[in-house]
């Protein structure tokens, strides 16, 4: 599948500042099921430094903008082409550590109620592949979150969207991320793009996602807000804690 981005994010400061310096993650990697034929970062008037490749495998773009700067315009545009492959991330180059990710973070912190969703949701899998695992805690996720933009905001924590049990995929991705935790799985979380159907129209804003490492097969995702792995609909940008 060809799928075309188109993307502009806007910061609008409410007083002018004198400058402003900021750190891209914006460019997919190619990998296993994504190839980049055309992809462009584009800010009015910045510098820019060279690229790199950081430990996780983004790649990294330093912009530079000087002032007074009283709003930024990212704008994406680019064109990807991708495969299925089940949700397992293959061909990526990194440098750091499944175990890294073990770490949690204030907004993927488990609690008593991730505990408990994380126990009921793997009763009687103790000896279950790591993969059965991780899509049991995938579809437990999806069952105690509905859909509901405008209930959480970009600060709300995997225990507040857990305990209002609605959310947006940034809120089912901490809570994914953090029942992994609880049971003993490195996770991430990923941000990207998802094509919309045809019946949706436009995808009016990027997504996010989790990564699990499975043994025998390394990094997995998993999207409990929409109950699959991502397959050729998704592009996968970066990813973090």
């Amino acid at each position: 599948m060809r799928l075309r981005v188109s993307h502009v994010t806007r910061y609008r400061f409410d007083v002018p500042v004198r400058g402003v310096v900021q750190s891209h993650r914006l460019i997919p990697a190619e990998c296993e099921g994504q190839k980049i034929l055309d992809w462009r970062v584009e800010v009015e008037g910045a510098s820019w430094g060279a690229g790199f490749r950081d430990g996780a495998g983004d790649q990294v773009r330093t912009m530079v903008l000087r002032g007074p700067v009283r709003e930024v315009a990212v704008a994406i545009a680019g064109e990807v082409e991708t495969t299925d492959t089940a949700g397992v991330l293959r061909g990526h180059r990194e440098a750091v550590p499944p175990l890294a990710y073990r770490r949690t973070t204030r907004r993927t912190r488990p609690d008593k109620a991730i505990a408990e969703l994380v126990r009921t949701a793997l009763e009687g899998c103790d000896t279950a592949p790591d993969l059965d695992r991780a899509h049991a805690l995938a579809a437990a996720v999806a069952d105690a979150i509905v859909y509901a933009p405008g209930e959480t905001h970009a600060h709300t924590t995997a225990a507040e969207a857990l305990a209002q049990g609605a959310g947006v995929c940034q809120d089912h991705t901490h809570v994914m991320i953090a029942a992994a935790s609880q049971a003993g799985m490195p996770a991430r979380y990923v941000t990207g793009y998802l094509h919309a159907s045809s019946e949706e129209g436009a995808h009016e804003a990027s997504h996010a996602w989790a990564e699990l490492h499975v043994a025998g097969l390394g990094w997995v995702g998993f999207d409990a807000a929409n109950k699959c792995c991502p397959n050729e609909h998704y592009i996968r940008v970066g990813s973090g804690l």
